[in-house]
């Protein structure tokens, strides 16, 4: 029996340190590492068996081809050597007709491994493909915090056990952030209080001291109430604004007079008592302590939200008290150059696809069409929005389709081949997590299932079959590990590389009094920001659908988006559920565990219904992404969202979705 470091490679801010059991070549079991110093030895319920994804029975063994209809999941094996042969000959076929921008590479983060998740973007540049903008996520929030906040580094999250009043807002810290409850816990036991800004009531919000709960899309009109508040009872430190921030005379005078609790109250659903209570606590608490989560960004208001949410810790000078200040991500990324991967060198003027309107993408007229879609970790069938539409496009019997994964997902029925892939603790990686600032090396420690290969060597058998001669596709594994810990040369300060070479968990050194080096144009935080349109942060409604029920979209803690419905025992239960408040269940005369159907102009998807007071009235919440195989008629809950885009930064608008509701016929 053996003891090896790993990593979680999914796409959560946490980045676990892994302890993996090896006996006779089989992971018999995965545990935290108590050495990591932010996951401190546990693990979620999703990776605590880990092992299970790892040598499920439902892996993919072998290369696959289509011998049916697609969507059937009627393949038939192949080998390496010819699905390779023939992905490259479709290729050469579709270049010399269409030219290379005909093919459309689709990925995201099925692994966060710096090496394994750029690993085909150089592959793509090198043949001149069409190219990807990966938005999928919060790039309303990244867009947001840049605006305000420039290139400052992001505050550690261990310094919420110093604050005396954390805000968990758009939060499911117990589904999505989970190490993060350590350090809620540690400030909760020194005297701190807790409190939840959300849309429902979550677990988290369960376990908070007071929770406020807005309606869908409103935290913008939320935020500056609160601000009016401060501004008005005196509770702004006026020496920290004159000396660190830009524009908060402008937006005393031009903004903050229209938006008083009354009139957010009438926005939010909150009462006018409960905005000034939030505002009182935090403008008198002695280092207040933010942690942003990414379901506010997702609506069409999204990155505008984020810059107003910017200005709370700004107006009270949080950012220089021990324990106080705003997270919202960490760029833990930032430490490595992402350029040896991904080759930016490589890159071709050619056409850009919004990973978010990839259903338009394959089903509208373009030049040149799109004629083969090649997808790696990512799920697009499942988690794209407007699934009717992506299904749409994956049925087009001239789209070439080829998909590299470990499981049959929703989208590998499409494909017309399907490629082997291995899980983390078959590849090597190097990760940088988005919640704090440990990275860690992680190696192979079993041999690949089966015949998967990692994304990397897959690209190098490509390139090498599509006669690419660059070097670059030579190079192994470690040798592209051993570059970006060089890299790291670049971080401000230096970083322990044999550390980080030997595979133990390292934490970035962060500049003395960097939470108060703001790296914008103007060195301080820019609240007016004049290359922003509108210059000062405003609030505006989200679009929403002309439907009489507001639909959330909301993270299951026993899943990641679609990763991890391959395990059967976290996917038992209250699956596709659909949680209404009883008022609103009354009005249309539907009961608990009725069948219902949501529907809007995009499409229509099955739930059972469960009548909920964790829900507002008028707002409905299903909780996770589902495989189709759950759903009812086979219909995700993706039929219902949108592709629409964000104000700002091209992301998704999952939550910006209204719905009828009415019982199954």
């Amino acid at each position: 029996m053996e003891i090896l470091r790993s990593v979680c490679p999914y796409d959560c801010p946490d980045c676990c340190g892994l302890l993996v059991e090896v006996e006779d070549g089989l992971a018999r079991k995965v545990k935290g590492d108590p050495a990591h110093s932010f996951t401190r030895g546990t693990l979620c319920p999703k990776m605590a068996h880990y092992e299970r994804t790892v040598h499920s029975p439902r892996r993919l063994l072998t290369p696959l081809k289509r011998t049916g209809k697609k969507g059937a999941g009627e393949f038939r094996p192949i080998s390496w050597r010819d699905a390779v042969q023939e992905i490259a000959a479709r290729w050469q076929e579709i270049i010399a007709q269409y030219g290379a921008e005909a093919i459309q590479p689709y990925s995201y983060a099925g692994t966060m491994g710096l090496l394994q998740h750029d690993a085909y973007h150089a592959l793509f540049r090198a043949l001149g493909a069409a190219e990807l903008d990966r938005t999928i996520c919060s790039p309303a929030k990244r867009h947001g915090w840049n605006s305000v906040m420039g290139a400052t580094l992001a505050i550690r999250p261990q310094e919420a056990q110093q604050s005396d009043l954390i805000i968990l807002w758009s939060l499911s810290m117990l589904a999505t952030d989970i190490h993060f409850a350590h350090d809620v816990q540690v400030a909760k036991k020194r005297g701190a209080k807790i409190w939840c800004v959300d849309t429902y009531e979550t677990a988290t919000a369960r376990q908070a001291d007071r929770a406020f709960f807005v309606r869908p899309g409103t935290d913008g009109a939320l935020a500056l109430a609160l601000l009016h508040v401060l501004e008005t009872e005196g509770l702004t430190d006026e020496t920290f604004l004159a000396a660190h921030v830009q524009g908060w005379q402008e937006l005393k005078k031009d903004v903050l007079p229209r938006h008083t609790p009354e009139s957010a109250a009438a926005v939010t659903g909150l009462s006018p008592a409960a905005i000034r209570e939030l505002a009182l606590a935090y403008g008198k608490a002695r280092a207040p302590f933010i942690r942003l989560g990414s379901g506010f960004s997702r609506y069409t208001n999204g990155a505008m939200t984020t810059r107003l949410l910017l200005a709370l810790p700004a107006a009270v000078g949080a950012w220089k008290k021990p324990g106080g200040g705003l997270l919202s991500s960490v760029p833990g990324s930032r430490a490595f150059s992402k350029n040896i991967v991904q080759r930016p060198d490589l890159r071709k003027n050619v056409r850009l696809v919004n990973m978010c309107e990839i259903g338009n993408a394959l089903t509208s007229a373009s030049e040149p069409p799109i004629k083969s879609l090649f997808v790696y970790s990512s799920n697009p069938a499942c988690t794209a929005p407007d699934q009717k539409k992506v299904t749409e496009g994956l049925l087009r019997d001239d789209l070439f389709t080829v998909v590299h994964e470990r499981f049959l997902t929703d989208t590998a029925l499409y494909a017309d081949i399907v490629l082997p892939a291995t899980t983390s603790l078959e590849h090597s990686d190097i990760y940088a997590a988005y919640g704090h600032y440990t990275i860690q090396r992680g190696e192979a420690v079993i041999l690949p299932i089966g015949e998967s290969k990692p994304n990397w060597a897959v690209a190098c058998l490509l390139a090498d079959a599509l006669g690419l001669d660059d070097p670059f596709f030579k190079k192994s594994e470690d040798e592209l590990i051993d570059e970006l810990i060089a890299s790291t040369d670049a971080w401000p300060l230096p970083v322990d590389k044999a550390a980080l070479a030997a595979g133990l968990p390292v934490d970035l050194p962060l500049p003395e009094n960097y939470k108060l080096d703001f790296k914008t144009p103007s060195g301080k935080i820019e609240l007016l920001n004049p290359k922003e349109e509108p210059p000062l942060p405003d609030y505006f409604p989200a679009h929403g659908d002309d439907e009489p029920f507001q639909f959330i979209s909301a993270p299951d803690a026993r899943i990641l988006d679609s990763s991890f419905n391959e395990r059967e025992e976290l996917s038992r239960g209250k699956v596709m559920e659909l949680l209404m408040h009883p008022d609103d269940a009354e009005k249309l005369g539907l009961a608990d565990g009725d069948p219902v159907v949501c529907s809007n102009e995009r499409g229509a998807a099955g739930f059972t219904l469960a009548l909920s007071r964790r829900v507002r009235p008028g707002t409905l919440v299903s909780e996770g992404v589902w495989w189709r195989a759950y759903c009812k008629g086979r219909c995700g809950l993706n039929m219902l969202t949108s592709q629409r885009l964000t104000d700002k930064g091209g992301g998704s608008t999952f939550y910006d979705v209204n719905v009828r509701v009415e019982r199954e016929s």
